[in-house]
């Protein structure tokens, strides 16, 4: 159970791209103060933020980095009944240079309309660090979690690669990723991230995460993914033996 729990749990980390921080106040004391933020999953499978350095939750941060990340499905009529994930974290400020421009590069493929930020507006990337989690999947299934973070094995240039071969040679078999989906059809869709698990597309604004039938551990397990969803009738889930 703790198994599917965990998966369950990171899917809703995936699916999802916004969620209440609550930090620590720093103007009063002993009250925890929430606002939204956006997130992305960094190469270690954990919540990357980018916050302004005059922002209430900033300061409340540089204080005390002890923090958790509430994400919840969106668009429930009954909140209690559906999927929703609290991290407890400490956050962290990346400082070296090779890490922020990881962040960087990862960060504007998923949200490109907050490029310019950094520079322009005194932004930072804030790293979420996993302390425990929990994780509650409708009435009655509660979980305290100390591990659902993943990894990412595609992280950096293979992911890259693979990106850039889908959005540029493979725009088709995307737009018929969407439809099988059911997802909308307002803009052209452009895939920004490959996971062991499945990978995200961006439609407008909106991020969308579809789930691999299985995990993929090596690049040619997920082309292998990719070929096959392109060639199906319906979103299937399980692969057949042969292409």
């Amino acid at each position: 159970m703790s198994e599917q729990a965990k998966r369950q749990a990171r899917e809703l980390l995936l699916r999802e791209y916004r969620g209440v921080l609550s930090t620590q106040s720093k103007a009063m004391p002993g009250f925890p103060f929430g606002s939204v933020v956006p997130y992305c999953l960094d190469a270690q499978g954990w919540p990357l933020i980018l916050i302004s350095r005059i922002a209430q939750h900033t300061h409340n941060l540089k204080v005390d980095g002890k923090c958790s990340l509430l994400v919840a499905e969106r668009g429930a009529d009954d909140v209690q009944a559906v999927g929703r994930l609290t991290l407890l974290a400490e956050a962290r400020m990346l400082d070296e240079a090779a890490d922020i421009a990881a962040a960087a590069e990862r960060y504007y493929r998923y949200f490109p309309e907050s490029r310019g930020y950094h520079d322009a507006h005194d932004f930072d990337f804030w790293r979420l660090q996993p302390v425990r989690w929990r994780y509650i999947g409708g009435f009655g299934a509660i979980h305290w979690l100390d591990e659902v973070a993943q990894a990412n094995p595609f992280a950096g240039d293979t992911e890259l690669r693979m990106l850039e071969h889908m959005n540029s040679d493979h725009a088709d078999a995307i737009a018929h990723y969407v439809a099988l989906s059911g997802l909308p059809l307002t803009e052209p869709a452009q895939m920004v991230g490959i996971d062991r698990e499945g990978f995200h597309l961006r439609i407008g604004q909106s991020l969308h995460w579809l789930a691999f039938p299985i995990s993929c551990n090596t690049a040619g397990e997920v082309r292998e993914a990719l070929v096959r969803l392109a060639r199906a009738d319906a979103w299937p889930t399980e692969f057949e033996t042969s292409a």
